[in-house]
């Protein structure tokens, strides 16, 4: 399935979301943008019935879409404990 994700669910979808993790049949996705997340989230029958259509009906029953991956504040040479860079900002 993750060799065929654009043929699955198109060149479009395929161009700002990746598969991460096919588990206990929830497919967990990755989008490149927070709104891409959003669009992914509202064409949740759409993607699984084309996925079905073309893996198998049980092999995906759900997806779990994730936006993109942001920056750690938590680690570096210059961390200091406590809320981070919000304190800073006024």
């Amino acid at each position: 399935m993750f060799g065929r994700w654009a043929q699955l669910v198109g060149p479009e979808v395929a161009e700002r979301a990746k598969p991460i993790v096919l588990k206990d049949g929830e497919l967990t996705v990755q989008a490149e943008s927070t709104a891409w997340a959003t669009q992914l989230r509202l064409m949740q029958r759409q993607l699984l019935s084309r996925i079905a259509a073309g893996v198998g009906r049980d092999v995906v029953k759900s997806l779990r879409v994730l936006g993109p991956a942001a920056p750690s504040w938590r680690y570096g040479p210059r961390h200091v404990p406590g809320r981070g860079p919000r304190d800073t900002y006024g």
